[in-house]
């Protein structure tokens, strides 16, 4: 993925650079404006949360696709 100056600004660490980062910027300024209550930014929270899900998923398939 390339970095871009929004991923920088945003502080956002490489360990959290992947295809729903995209995601994760809007829920953390979600986060951040609500003093970080669990119950608020629920649907940020659950897309961004779905897209991880998704990937994992892909890579689950990949990786079983390889071995056989």
């Amino acid at each position: 993925m390339i970095v871009t100056q929004e991923l920088v600004e945003n502080k956002v660490p490489s360990s959290y650079r992947d295809q729903c980062t995209h995601l994760l910027n809007p829920l953390n300024k979600c986060r951040k404006s609500e003093f970080y209550l669990p119950w608020k930014c629920e649907k940020e929270r659950h897309s961004y949360e779905k897209c991880e899900y998704e990937l994992v998923m892909e890579r689950m398939l990949l990786m079983l696709k390889m071995c056989q």
